[in-house]
């Protein structure tokens, strides 16, 4: 594989006068060396482009071409009377920005390793042509392996922009020839650091039908949890909506680190008297500013949301019933859509939702039946709410997607119908150890409560409500089923005093804070607000540790209140150009779609430690889930995502796409039905399922604005080894799983 780096060049600055020497002569002759250090001849107005993409506005003093220092920029527009100004926007990191462009370890001209370029430049002799000179090398494993075995050591050059680009250039084009365009890669870090340059790079990658790797996911700071739950990536207000919160929980975000620039909107916020909880294991520095701490075990914040939860649901849903938080409910979530119950092995399940297609009459003769889910009246009438999935496509449904419940009065529970019935529904647990709930030992992963149920022709429905506090464990009367019997009962998961087994929080302390995010909510109408981080993000299965705190936010009827919700630490990430903006980078000007690949997956190939992943995913499935009854490895799963379509993979098969193309059209057929019987006729196959085939791995990878092996090559070991072919320090045994084949 050749790896390149996008770079621009910058030459070396050099002051314009001599150097000046200073004696203690008295007087006032040395206020000249002071005087001209803080000199300067104009001031323009920059930012800058680094991760925390707070893009302060800043001041940049320049004297003789050089940048001298700079000094924060305060013309902002005004918040008005009621909140604190957005500038001074800065920090320390920021004002030392100047120090950066004139480091001595900044690359500002091209190297090349040296066994690469005596080989190009021996080829070039040989081969005018420089794709022929590229092939040639590539050709010859002995010169290949020479340069290949050599990274890592030392030993780059300084060339010439227009050999290396050559190089570059040939490298890129006897790839597409030979193995296909989606052969090449480009990985760069999130574009709100530098648009222009995020675009011109990826622009020239898909312009020639290579592969854009996505970077939220790969350095686990993207909310998976945003996307499963809202359908929008971290769509959360600006920093200064904190301080509008009566109730703010920093949970997982160091805001004064991450935030530096916006943090005084959380301290300042004391003043109109907000109360601040910090939840972090170690004491962080955003810690001293909260009022109170939690301190749970790493990872195990989501077993404290959940009891959160547990007591919200259970003193101010079912208690209190407290008609702010239903109303809520029952307007902007789905829980008063309606459950089917499916016979399983071990009883009945949570299925699918029930649709106007299993309920004709529920909408008469509307487009998209099976698109429409349902929902149930007090007088136990199903119906149509409208402004779902359906209502989006078509012309029927333009404009109309919103969830106005026009003339529909649905219930949350169906406890508030006439006639309902109390069943047992088989519920997952999660809490135990990998493999105590799986296999001959499945009952132990398996809750049975109780939930109202209902028919609905042929099938026996519930709302997601109901499922919910079953879930949450919240005890109702007449219903059946293993109920905690307080919140001391550290035998059923969802209690505080469960909570503290795995937290180490105090099960008082969890109750208490959970009580007061919810009254704080209903006291300032939905200004209570989480922050959360990326020390969530880190964490195993960190979106279901996500939805716990947005679980929070939702029963207490803060989302899309001002001062409430949940706030994605990094405050203000949006590109406020993105959709002009996308059209540049990814060249949709000249092809839809992008090619696009989650890097997490991407890696995990290309470094072969797929090869090392004994993990067992028996043993992380719901225990009523059916199993294959045999192992699966990881790349199982991968390999089957990829196939069925469920997420993007690339390198796509083990033949050139341009090639598929064309032999397509030669025998007067479209590529897709091509292809399909290829795959079927087992002729073709997806390259990801046979990785380490020379003809399936990636050939040519682009590297810019990031430190890929330095800060961010999650199992440097395994890239040095297999993805860079270099001595490296693996210990670890290879296997074989059933998907994919080991060379």
């Amino acid at each position: 594989m050749g790896l390149y780096s996008f770079g621009a060049a910058l030459r070396r600055a050099s002051a314009s006068e001599d150097a000046r020497a200073m004696f203690a002569t008295g007087g006032r002759d040395a206020d000249a060396f002071y005087r001209q250090r803080w000199s300067f001849d104009k001031v323009v107005r920059s930012t800058h482009g680094v991760n925390c993409t707070g893009s302060c506005s800043w001041k940049v003093y320049v004297k003789d071409g050089i940048i001298v220092w700079e000094t924060q920029e305060t013309d902002y527009p005004t918040t008005g009377p009621d909140l604190p100004e957005y500038e001074p926007r800065g920090c320390p990191r920021g004002a030392a920005f100047s120090w950066y462009e004139y480091s001595p370890t900044r690359v500002r001209y091209p190297y090349v390793r040296t066994q690469l370029l005596e080989a190009w430049r021996e080829a070039k002799k040989i081969h005018p042509d420089p794709v022929e000179a590229w092939q040639a090398i590539q050709a010859d494993p002995q010169k290949r392996a020479s340069y290949v075995s050599a990274r890592g050591r030392g030993g780059m050059v300084r060339a010439s922009w227009e050999e290396a680009t050559e190089i570059v250039a040939a490298a890129n084009v006897a790839t597409i020839k030979e193995y296909g365009p989606d052969r090449i890669a480009g990985f760069s870090v999130i574009p709100a650091m530098s648009m222009v340059s995020y675009g011109a790079g990826a622009r020239f990658i898909e312009l020639m039908g290579g592969v854009m790797l996505s970077f939220y996911d790969w350095y686990a700071d993207l909310p998976v949890a945003s996307p499963q739950v809202f359908g929008d990536q971290t769509d959360v207000p600006e920093a200064g909506d904190w301080y509008n919160a009566d109730y703010l929980i920093m949970w997982g975000s160091n805001v004064p680190l991450t935030r530096t620039p916006d943090a005084h909107f959380m301290t300042e916020a004391r003043y109109h008297g907000q109360k601040v909880v910090a939840v972090s294991p170690d004491f962080a520095d955003n810690t001293k500013f909260a009022d109170e701490w939690v301190r749970p075990h790493p990872g195990t914040d989501g077993a404290v949301a959940f009891a959160m939860g547990h007591v919200i649901l259970s003193e101010f849903h079912v208690g209190k019933r407290e008609e702010f938080f239903l109303d809520y409910m029952r307007r902007y979530t789905d829980s008063p859509f309606l459950i089917e119950l499916e016979r399983g092995d071990e009883g009945l399940v949570p299925g699918k939702f029930v649709t106007a297609a299993d309920v004709p009459t529920a909408t008469g003769d509307q487009p998209n039946p099976s698109f429409r889910p349902v929902v149930m009246e007090a007088n136990g009438r199903v119906v149509d709410p409208g402004g779902t999935l359906a209502d989006r496509y078509g012309e029927a449904g333009a404009g109309k997607w919103n969830l106005t419940l026009d003339g529909v009065d649905p219930v949350l529970s169906l406890m508030d119908t006439a006639e309902w019935s109390s069943t047992e529904v088989c519920l997952p647990r999660f809490d135990l150890p990998a493999g105590e709930g799986t296999g001959a030992s499945v009952g132990a992963g398996i809750i049975r409560r109780g939930v109202p149920v209902r028919r609905v022709g042929d099938k026996l429905v519930t709302t997601v409500y109901d499922l919910v506090l079953a879930n949450y464990g919240v005890k109702r009367d007449g219903l059946a089923g293993e109920w905690p019997e307080s919140y001391e009962d550290a035998s059923q998961p969802g209690t505080p005093a469960w909570a503290e087994e795995h937290s180490g929080v105090p099960a008082a302390q969890t109750a208490r804070i959970g009580r007061e995010f919810a009254r704080s909510s209903i006291d300032s109408g939905g200004r209570s607000m989480i922050i959360m981080g990326a020390g969530v993000n880190h964490y195993f299965h960190a979106d279901t540790i996500y939805r716990t705190f947005l679980a929070l936010t939702t029963f207490c009827a803060t989302q899309g209140k001002n001062g409430g919700g949940w706030a994605h630490y990094v405050g203000q990430e949006k590109l406020r150009p993105q959709t002009g903006w996308a059209q540049y980078a990814f060249a949709l000007d000249w092809h839809r779609p992008a090619r696009q690949m989650i890097s997490t997956g991407f890696w995990y190939l290309l470094t072969d430690q797929w090869r090392y992943d004994r993990v067992n995913v028996e043993h992380m499935i719901s225990p009523l889930a059916q199993s294959s009854g045999r192992r699966e490895a990881p790349v199982d799963s991968l390999v089957e995502a990829s196939q069925r379509g469920w997420m993007p993979s690339y390198p796509t098969f083990d033949r050139s796409n341009l090639d598929l193309a064309e032999t397509a059209h030669a025998q007067g057929k479209s590529a897709a039905d091509y292809i399909a019987g290829e795959l079927e006729a087992g002729r073709l196959a997806f390259a990801c399922t046979d990785p380490d085939n020379p003809r399936n791995f990636p050939r040519v990878l682009f590297n810019w604005r990031t430190n890929l092996l330095g800060s961010s090559a999650k199992g440097t070991e395994f890239f040095l080894r297999h993805m860079l072919g270099v001595d490296s320090d693996v210990s670890a045994e290879s296997w074989r799983p059933r998907s994919a084949r080991p060379r």
